[in-house]
């Protein structure tokens, strides 16, 4: 690991104004991803501001929204009352992530901000965009089964990793953050980004930006969602695909819908047209499957992860079945 400047940040302006004074900084939440990446030396910062002892608070808003600061640790958040009886997705979100001893350490902030797992990502020795702009990407030709099938780019197939950011992206959450610019906040759909020609360019945040808060409106949809990750073991494992959805049914009907995938794509990735071939129809298994399959239609498989598209339509069709019952 290379030597670098530690400072522990006592505002969110203080930890702003020492990443532009510093040297190719990083902010350290939990560490549980960055920390990795510097061993591997694949993050070299020369500055790292720690930024554990801000904004570590849950709080409903008088408009009912919920304000969660990005120091919260993950396990906080999966217990909270107010996460577990209006948000359950989030909370099973958070449970299929990692490890208990992970969610323990692991940041809001961290978690929206952790890199994909791809292998040639950590192989120093393989070509990666991500990792090296321009070199190539050797997944595409590489074994490729936990990658992208939506959303790629011949620069790119990796997917994102959270859990967590999936249930945050059927729910419309609110990204919040400061800079040298001010404060500004960021739908959660636009704030991570599709690979393009530029994959190390993972999210819309400026230099030096700080998440702050992901803040949570008001349930527009039925509190009753569900959370469900296919993974090849129990515990530990990313997901091959997940699903994150909500369904109101009114008169037989389908009157609102939310459906967000991990593991299909570079971001957490939400499923509108799926969504919108919902809306408005019968609550059958056949509708159902249409549904995820006018989403999927426009996959693009790789030689080894074809197997996502059916699996990720199976998923969808079981989430919708659960939540209507």
């Amino acid at each position: 690991m290379l030597s670098f400047d530690y400072a522990r940040a006592r505002s969110a302006t203080d930890a702003i104004d020492r990443a532009a004074a510093g040297l190719d900084p990083r902010y350290l939440g939990g560490g549980t991803n960055l920390v990795d990446l510097m061993r591997e030396t694949i993050e070299r910062p020369r500055t790292v501001i720690d930024v554990t002892g801000l904004a570590d608070e849950i709080v409903e808003q008088p408009d009912g929204n919920i304000l969660i600061g990005a120091a919260v640790k993950n396990t906080a958040l999966a217990e909270h009352r107010l996460i577990r009886t209006r948000y359950p997705m989030l909370a099973r979100a958070i449970l299929a992530g990692a490890s208990a001893q992970i969610r323990n350490m692991a940041t809001v902030g961290g978690n929206l901000l952790q890199r994909t797992r791809c292998y040639y990502f950590y192989d120093g020795a393989a070509r990666c965009n991500k990792r090296a702009p321009g070199s190539g990407c050797d997944a595409r030709d590489g074994f490729n089964r936990i990658h992208a099938i939506l959303g790629a780019s011949p620069a790119c197939v990796a997917t994102h990793p959270s859990d967590m950011c999936v249930a945050l992206t059927a729910l419309d959450a609110i990204v919040h953050v400061e800079g040298p610019e001010g404060a500004r906040r960021i739908p959660f759909g636009e704030f991570h980004l599709l690979p393009g020609d530029r994959p190390e360019i993972e999210t819309v945040l400026k230099p030096f930006e700080l998440i702050t808060a992901v803040e949570l409106p008001e349930a527009s949809v039925s509190p009753r969602g569900a959370y469900r990750k296919v993974r090849d073991r129990a515990s530990y494992a990313f997901a091959l695909v997940s699903v994150a959805a909500a369904l109101d049914v009114a008169d037989g009907k389908v009157s609102a819908a939310r459906i967000a995938l991990g593991g299909v794509a570079h971001k957490p990735w939400r499923a509108h047209k799926a969504e919108a071939a919902l809306i408005g129809g019968a609550v059958t298994l056949e509708a159902f499957r249409a549904a995820a399959e006018s989403e999927l239609v426009d996959a693009q498989p790789l030689r080894d992860n074809g197997f996502k598209i059916e699996l990720a339509t199976r998923t969808i069709v079981a989430v919708l079945q659960e939540l209507s019952a």
